[in-house]
């Protein structure tokens, strides 16, 4: 219970502290352009966005309180073993990644209902193309410590194997869906708590059900490859080749024939194609040899 408190703790006082402090830096932001034209760029932002952006950074701030609070602190509880070492691992996964959802995306092109865009000029392409690796490289290493190195094995300790598998996939399926809305109106002080309520609709909104079963899909998937190579390095190389394609997909191609529910849109998540994908991997990764178990939180040793 005082695992499973600490974790609850943990994402309430994110929100909270979100809510609480996104206000504050919205006006401070106003005042600051109103004196200096260098921060017109940040007050013309939308208040839904320092909402966005304090769940961010305070999600990683607290994660190195969280993992002493858990005892994660020792890297080898978390699978983060050397990466030199496990690059076969992470080499594999990102293999995988990259290759599954670019079945996905021959799949929707062969059939007519996406194109390739052969328009976009050098300079973009390659800008594009960076911006999506090192956005594949932060999320992916952040998402896998978060979901997979700390929920996961927090949850493993003191749940049944499964059902830490399964709920930690459904965590980081369900807070993928947060609506995006816009705030209206002044900004007060408890502008950010109006805000979050009208956020977590997302979460139980009808077009959101299947590629949140997807996305649930998924995190067993990278919960399992984390239990079979007993580090966290495919399971971020596997993460790192999705986020690739998701975001670069909707540039890289333009609407063709229109799509059903088995197709999804240009999100490439959100059809059944995409769960079917995904179903796929998981049984690859249930063919994985099987590594050295696990080190739980509890079996590491004390340092001298």
């Amino acid at each position: 219970m005082r695992t499973t408190g600490i974790l609850l703790c943990y994402v309430a006082s994110v929100f909270l502290l979100a809510a609480l402090l996104a206000p504050g830096l919205f006006l401070l932001g106003q005042s600051a352009a109103a004196e200096f034209a260098q921060f017109q760029p940040l007050a013309s932002q939308p208040f839904h966005r320092y909402v966005n952006r304090c769940l961010l950074v305070i999600a990683v701030l607290g994660l190195w309180p969280l993992l002493r609070a858990l005892g994660l602190a020792d890297r080898r509880a978390l699978g983060l073993t050397s990466p030199l070492a496990a690059r076969r691992e992470l080499g594999l996964g990102l293999a995988l990644g990259f290759g599954s959802l670019l079945l996905a995306v021959l799949a929707l092109t062969g059939a007519g209902v996406r194109g390739f865009n052969f328009t976009l000029p050098q300079a973009g392409m390659l800008q594009l193309l960076g911006t999506a690796t090192l956005s594949a490289v932060a999320v992916a290493l952040l998402e896998e410590i978060l979901f997979r190195g700390v929920i996961f094995s927090t949850l493993r300790s003191v749940w049944p194997l499964w059902a830490a598998l399964l709920a930690s996939a459904v965590v980081y399926s369900v807070l993928h869906f947060l609506a995006r809305v816009e705030h209206t109106g002044p900004v007060g002080w408890d502008a950010g708590f109006a805000l979050l309520p009208r956020m977590m609709r997302g979460i139980a909104a009808p077009e959101n059900l299947l590629p949140m079963l997807t996305l649930t899909v998924a995190g067993v998937a990278l919960g399992l490859a984390y239990l079979r190579t007993g580090n966290l390095w495919f399971a971020i190389g596997l993460h790192a080749g999705w986020v690739f394609w998701l975001k670069v997909f909707k540039t890289l191609t333009t609407a063709g024939t229109p799509a059903g529910a088995f197709w999804g849109t240009e999100k490439l998540l959100d059809g059944w194609l995409a769960c079917l994908v995904m179903a796929g991997v998981l049984a690859v990764i249930t063919r994985l040899p099987q590594s050295p178990p696990l080190i739980r939180p509890d079996e590491i040793p004390p340092r001298d």
